[in-house]
């Protein structure tokens, strides 16, 4: 009991008592400074007043009440934006309690289940990946062919509504062998959504009628259907888990069909079908740390698939290992080793940096407010030892909204507690 407290409580009450910080004017001074929307700018400032970027450059006259932070030989970029996680909504994977990411109640259509009431701020997996740079995640449910709404999120201290960003910020759809929707075939998993959709348009236009029970049985309930509404109107992007190249060009016609705003999630094989991809304007959420298949949806792995995809002109956002495609919360701090693999698999350095900042920020609808270092941005800032892709590189300071965040992670604490200890504290 003595060491769970000290870990997990002591963790869990700093979360708690540490609200977020009225913002102050910071400068970050002397650091090679990444806008990601123009070139680097050598001995760089970045300049924030209340929590949003107010001027960066090589000449910014510095506010005597400022606080400086010295970046003498560091680099500075936007914080990373996770945009595959499970943060906050699963904290054990093999504890059942502490899953919330699935709609056990429901079937195969969630599609009113919004994951992000069920996240705990004060989740120990939250430290470890914002003291690796990851400073907004987006938060997705699992399970069934329409999984529920994602939502997008800053890792600050505070509450839930402190943290959030946009919700929701995109539907979550699995088919394939990633669509644990009680069907047997691939085929019927799309004859399902696609009745989906077509339910949805009619009760569009019927919805007095399906009030007063005056329309055929629908496939999905009233806050399901209407939770689908601006999905079908292209308004929300249905983010669709798929691997096999076969299942990627069903989901393509899908959204042809119905107009639907398309985001392929995962896609092992995705890089079979780039060119048809890049045709349709369809980005894809996926990672470069595996080639080896985990499945037969996967046999095509390959670790050049972002750079393919990239080159062919796709959008690409590169995620963590952590959210649909397989549940790893704890990887959600990963995030920079999935940009130095795309990397050293032929992806550009500036395509890695733009796929964990500005590209994700877009994708998901709040490219206007994050995911640049330009002013009137939200200043989630991070101030690396050097080169962010490279392994033994540390995030030195982490600022979200302007507020450089130190709470310690349950690591962290750990390793206080145990370098403390008495060299006889073994002895009985």
């Amino acid at each position: 009991m003595r060491a769970t407290s000290v870990g997990s409580l002591a963790f869990v009450a700093l979360c708690i008592a540490a609200p977020i910080l009225d913002a102050q004017t910071v400068a970050i001074t002397g650091g090679r400074v990444f806008t990601v929307t123009g070139a680097p700018v050598d001995n760089g400032t970045v300049l924030i007043r209340d929590g949003k970027i107010v001027q960066v450059g090589a000449n910014v006259a510095v506010p005597a009440d400022a606080r400086r932070i010295d970046a003498a030989g560091k680099w500075v970029t936007p914080g990373f934006i996770n945009s595959d996680t499970q943060l906050g909504v699963v904290e054990v994977d093999a504890e059942q309690p502490t899953r919330d990411a699935s709609a056990r109640g429901k079937d195969a259509i969630a599609a009113a289940f919004t994951v992000w009431e069920g996240l705990n701020p004060a989740s120990v997996l939250l430290a470890p990946a914002r003291s690796e740079g990851v400073t907004t995640v987006l938060v997705v449910p699992s399970g069934g062919l329409i999984s529920g709404q994602a939502a997008v999120v800053d890792l600050v201290n505070g509450s839930l509504s402190d943290m959030m960003v946009r919700a929701p910020a995109g539907m979550i759809a699995e088919i394939g062998d990633k669509g644990s929707a009680g069907v047997g075939a691939r085929a019927e998993l799309l004859v399902k959504l696609k009745e989906l959709l077509e339910d949805t348009r009619a009760y569009a236009a019927r919805k007095a009628d399906f009030e007063r029970s005056a329309t055929r049985t629908f496939v999905a309930g009233r806050l399901d259907l209407e939770a689908m509404l601006p999905v079908v109107q292209g308004r929300l992007p249905l983010i669709v888990a798929a691997d096999r190249a076969s299942d990627i060009e069903a989901a393509l016609k899908l959204a042809s069909d119905y107009g639907i705003r398309l985001i392929i999630a995962s896609g092992a094989e995705a890089w079979l079908v780039a060119d048809k991809l890049a045709a349709a304007h369809v980005p894809v959420l996926t990672g470069a740390m595996n080639n080896i298949p985990q499945s037969f949806s996967t046999l095509g792995s390959y670790q050049e698939n972002a750079a393919i995809l990239r080159r062919a002109g796709v959008d690409v956002i590169l995620i963590g290992d952590s959210g649909i495609s397989s549940g790893e919360t704890f990887n959600v701090r990963n995030l920079k080793q999935e940009a130095g693999n795309a990397i050293a698999y032929g992806m550009s350095w500036e395509d890695a940096l733009r796929a964990v900042t500005l590209g994700p920020a877009r994708v998901l609808g709040i490219g206007d407010r994050y995911g640049s270092l330009d002013a009137g941005k939200v200043a989630n800032v991070v101030v690396w030892s050097g080169d962010p892709f490279e392994l033994g590189t540390r995030a030195e300071h982490v600022l979200v909204r302007g507020t450089e965040i130190t709470t310690p992670s349950r690591q962290d604490l750990l390793e206080q507690r145990y370098r403390t200890l008495p060299p006889d504290y073994r002895k009985p």
